[in-house]
């Protein structure tokens, strides 16, 4: 599933379309990528208008259209937004593009479960402005942090770092990496976590983050191997910081990959 930075990099992707009126409307309203929006007035609402501006935040993207005309883009697990010249002809899972002169800006996903809406008004949508603080923001605190870690005090704090409600676009690989910066195991509870450990895990996901935007976002390349990005993936990988070996193992079932000899906070009881 595309996280913050995928996302971020998608969104800039149709950066070429900025200015540029739309001519025609071409998509697919019977897929699900279209449960909540109204397919009736989809194309009429687009159409002539002209791309303004556009931003990503967490797993959204919102576009704005000239006429106070606004459109969501929610990439779900296998979404993906691309640009076309005006010779492409749409395949079957490219659900969604937007015809501009000599282009098209396509959205297509795979597995159905990515999202278009539309909504008009002077000021971005309900959806949009409800969401949390981003987490490179200064609207995201310690003290917010705090907060929400006691709400969920009986859950493992990697399984706290998915939920979207409180850290929009952090997904499997991004809360590995951020547990392993902050030197947390993966399973310790997330009441536990306080004082000079919750300083640091908030600096953790701040940290990430943005070096994941400056990286990722930008030019889609890997995070450098002193990440442990790319010691994860498979078994018989070893922390890059101790050289010993990686464990991997699913947490409330989600793999979850992280250094023993790094990341011991707390102490086990069995170590």
């Amino acid at each position: 599933m595309p996280e913050l930075a995928e996302v971020e990099y998608y969104r800039k992707v149709w950066d070429p379309g900025l200015g540029r009126r739309v001519k025609e409307v071409i998509f697919r309203p019977h897929v699900r990528c279209f449960r909540e929006c109204d397919v009736k007035n989809l194309r009429r609402s687009l159409l002539g208008r002209t791309l303004k501006s556009s931003e990503s935040h967490g797993k959204r993207m919102l576009f704005r259209f000239s006429r106070d005309m606004w459109l969501g883009v929610h990439l779900g697990m296998t979404g993906k937004l691309h640009l076309e010249s005006d010779r492409y002809l749409p395949d079957k899972h490219a659900h969604f593009v937007i015809v501009q002169t000599k282009q098209k800006l396509v959205f297509s996903d795979f597995r159905q479960f990515g999202k278009i809406l539309l909504s008009i008004g002077r000021k971005a949508p309900e959806w949009w402005s409800n969401l949390p603080p981003a987490l490179v923001s200064d609207g995201f605190t310690r003290d917010l942090l705090r907060d929400f870690l006691k709400q969920h005090g009986r859950s493992p704090i990697k399984s706290v770092l998915l939920l979207q409600e409180r850290f929009p676009g952090i997904g499997n690989w991004m809360a590995d990496e951020i547990l392993w910066r902050a030197r947390i195991r993966p399973d310790c509870m997330a009441a536990r976590i306080n004082g000079v450990k919750l300083s640091h895990l908030h600096s953790s996901i701040g940290r990430v983050c943005r070096e994941a935007l400056d990286v990722v976002a930008t030019d889609w390349k890997d995070p450098p191997d002193s990440w442990l990005f790319n010691h994860r993936w498979k078994d018989g990988g070893r922390c890059p910081k101790t050289g010993r070996p990686l464990q991997r193992r699913k947490i409330r079932g989600r793999t979850t990959c992280w250094s023993p000899a790094w990341q011991r906070w707390p102490i086990s009881r069995s170590g």
